[in-house]
């Protein structure tokens, strides 16, 4: 049902949705979805900096004796 919508069946579900919620509203929901995706993607990069953070610890432990030695 979906797979045939094509670019004037997209432009006019964009008109309708103008013209029931209005500029203003759209507007403000594309700048909250804006702020989600900005934090989704430091919450991604938070992660991965934490993950290679423990895996590098990981690899760098070594024995007591071995650290009294050097």
């Amino acid at each position: 049902m979906l797979n045939n919508i094509g670019l004037p069946g997209l432009l006019l579900i964009a008109v309708v949705v103008l013209v029931l919620f209005g500029r203003g509203k759209i507007s403000s929901l594309m700048g909250e979805v804006g702020k989600g995706i900005t934090a989704f993607k430091r919450g991604v990069d938070d992660g991965k900096k934490e993950l290679e953070d423990s895996m590098a610890d990981a690899r760098d432990v070594t024995p007591e004796d071995e650290k009294d030695k050097a």
